[in-house]
């Protein structure tokens, strides 16, 4: 864990301390289990429920000579008992312990994941109502393309959040599970229903069956699903870097007072956060790949998975749920500007037009392949003009493209002055706006 990239709320359930109270309340649990089946006294059950616990520094001394954590654990917690301790761990094995408790980690860092996503979701949702008519141009291949508003672009990125937060209210309920099924899952040693009232006691499901282990696949649907998070915060990052570039400059990160960009250039306001974004992104997005490859283990179980896990799960959700907060600090504080959005809208004199005036010329009984031929001709002596720095505006300040346009004797033969400068209307790209908030935002 890298603590620069820490929230408290979430570090917090990673702790060694949280990690061993986990395995107690397991350990308590199936205790109990015992009980209600009758083999535990309940005065001993007492005792164990009342006085069970442990020392983080006797259970490091006493792995030091056992070389097993679970053993060592279990001693210490021995020490704090009398002979009730026999019970402790009783017909259980080690991963019966540790895997149900870590359903118990997974299943509060998950709900706080889904609480960031929501709480990024209702930003973006407040940012593109705010600039859901905010013109600006759609770009292809990086090239410009044609009109479109800033709210779209928001848009779709709450509409992939929601996806997500489907995908993690699923996950939730695929790792919210735990075992007590003994070292080869066959309950030779203890009966199903200890394993239904240990669940039940810590608001877990059985798993339906199991080895040794909670199959990784669980796992792994976590990690791919935190992976896809992280791939949608990186590209929100990266079209935030793209319009914060200077030769663009449609949006960029809040930058406050005092702020420093550069130890050499005092001019200098740069993405910092976006690109820290990124760099997140791509750690999360490489814990998948191992996750995936916990899922084969040796018949009922390796350790291979154990050290993997001792990374990725604390990791993994320390650093998306920073992520979040950092993209939401981010979005929240986005300074837009649509004054710039609109000077790259005119940019290209006119380009972004060339399709409407295309779609135009086959009701008026042009070929498409000739209306192509007629859109491109004066498209590209457009391109000319701005290879050689001139203005995308003529002296009447109207755009290259539609004087061209108007000056095509061929067009001119099947479109109207009016109708052609009719096909130059922002609010032709605008008219569905409405409708598309509706459909992702209702």
């Amino acid at each position: 864990m890298v603590e620069r990239y820490a929230r408290k709320e979430m570090a917090e359930k990673w702790t060694m301390q949280a990690k061993y109270q986990a395995w107690l309340d397991v350990e308590i649990a199936a205790v109990k289990a015992w009980h209600k089946l009758g083999l535990v006294p309940k005065e001993d059950m007492e005792k164990i429920v009342k006085n069970a616990k442990f020392d983080i520094k006797r259970i490091e001394e006493i792995e030091k000579e056992t070389k097993h954590d679970v053993i060592a654990f279990l001693t210490s917690v021995a020490e704090s008992l009398g002979e009730e301790s026999r019970w402790v761990h009783y017909g259980m094995t080690s991963s019966d312990t540790i895997d149900t408790a870590v359903a118990l980690q997974m299943r509060e860092s998950l709900k706080l994941i889904i609480e960031d996503v929501k709480m990024v979701m209702e930003t973006i949702k407040k940012r593109a109502y705010e600039h859901k008519m905010t013109l600006m141009v759609g770009r292809s291949h990086g090239i410009h393309g044609e009109p479109i508003t800033f709210g779209l672009v928001l848009a779709i990125w709450y509409d992939e959040f929601k996806r997500h937060l489907k995908n993690l209210e699923e996950t939730l309920e695929v790792i919210n599970v735990g075992k007590a099924s003994g070292a080869m899952g066959n309950f030779a040693h203890a009966p199903i229903e200890l394993e239904e009232y240990v669940c039940e006691e810590l608001g877990l499901k059985p798993v339906p069956a199991s080895n040794q282990v909670v199959q990784r696949d669980r796992y792994a649907r976590l990690f791919t699903t935190m992976a896809l998070v992280a791939s949608t915060i990186e590209k929100i990052a990266v079209n935030i870097r793209h319009f914060q570039r200077t030769e663009v400059y449609e949006a960029e990160e809040y930058f406050s007072k005092g702020q420093k960009g550069s130890s050499a250039m005092p001019h200098k306001r740069n993405p910092v956060l976006s690109e820290n974004l990124t760099g997140l992104a791509r750690q999360i997005r490489s814990m998948a790949i191992p996750a995936l490859e916990n899922v084969v283990l040796w018949h009922e179980r390796d350790i291979s998975h154990s050290s993997v896990e001792r990374f990725i799960l604390p990791d993994g959700f320390i650093t998306l749920d920073f992520a979040l907060h950092r993209l939401n600090n981010v979005l929240a504080n986005l300074v837009v500007y649509p004054k710039n959005m609109m000077k790259n809208l005119n940019l290209t004199g006119g380009l972004v037009f060339s399709q409407r005036v295309l779609l135009e010329l086959p009701k008026k009984g042009v070929s498409r392949e000739d209306a192509y031929k007629i859109v491109q001709r004066n498209a590209m002596k457009v391109w000319e003009e701005i290879q050689e720095g001139h203005p995308p505006l003529n002296e009447k300040g109207e755009s290259l493209f539609l004087q061209y346009l108007l000056e095509d004797k061929e067009l001119r033969e099947k479109m109207s002055d009016d109708e052609i400068r009719e096909c130059f209307d922002y609010s032709y790209y605008t008219k569905n706006v409405d409708k598309i908030f509706d459909r992702v935002f209702k």
